[in-house]
């Protein structure tokens, strides 16, 4: 099993790979824009050798979407969303403008809800979807218990915790989608994030400055 990191966008978010033996791949928050970002990612799935056969969002803020429609034209994937973050997809077309984003193309609609419970299955791999919202209404993470990592968007960061200013966050709800979720994984977890590094549940629990065990 293997996750790659690839940044892309002025807002360096984190778009991630997850791709095992099999050659089947899922992509999660595709944030490529610019025509040079979407050919790295091609390039990248075509060195690999790997098969799109997943389009996830964690959540549907414009700079974890840049990509959608890329992606899902060039490997015919459909988005695969939780279900109380449409409006939040829907909003992006009214002010990627303002973010110089003129180009941007407009995401697929989803053809299936993501739920908690649920689990993505592919190759050799399973991800546990939970629901983590405050820093989006629908956001959800993505849970690889065989190989102890958690895919956590914008909920938890490498000291920090998710903005919660934004339409639809509430810190009060994003405080409990931490302890009551994301805490409850194993301290050994790697955390991979939206944004910046890696790190552990573990090390957010003991000194998160923002919101510590």
């Amino acid at each position: 099993m293997a996750v790659k990191k690839i940044t892309f966008n002025p807002f360096q978010e984190n778009t991630y790979l997850i791709y095992d033996d099999s050659k089947e791949c899922v992509i999660i928050d595709p944030g490529c824009y610019e025509p040079h970002e979407k050919e790295a990612l091609k390039a990248f799935m075509d060195s690999e050798g790997l098969r799109p056969v997943r389009l996830l969002n964690t959540h549907c803020h414009i700079d974890h979407v840049l990509g959608n429609a890329f992606v899902s034209g060039t490997w015919d994937l459909d988005l695969e969303i939780h279900k109380d973050d449409w409006v939040t997809l829907k909003s992006v077309s009214n002010y990627c403008h303002l973010y110089g984003f003129d180009a941007y193309e407009l995401s697929p609609e989803p053809k299936r809800f993501l739920e908690a419970g649920d689990v993505i299955s592919f190759g050799n791999t399973q991800l546990d979807v939970v629901f983590v919202p405050g820093h989006a209404p629908g956001h959800v993470a993505f849970v690889n218990h065989k190989d102890n990592y958690v895919i956590n968007g914008d909920v938890l960061f490498n000291g920090s915790i998710g903005r919660t200013d934004l339409p639809g966050g509430d810190i009060r709800i994003l405080e409990k989608s931490i302890r009551e979720v994301m805490y409850a994984l194993p301290d050994s977890y790697t955390v991979y994030c939206g944004h910046g590094p890696e790190t552990t549940i573990g090390d957010e629990k003991r000194g998160n400055a923002f919101f510590r065990a």
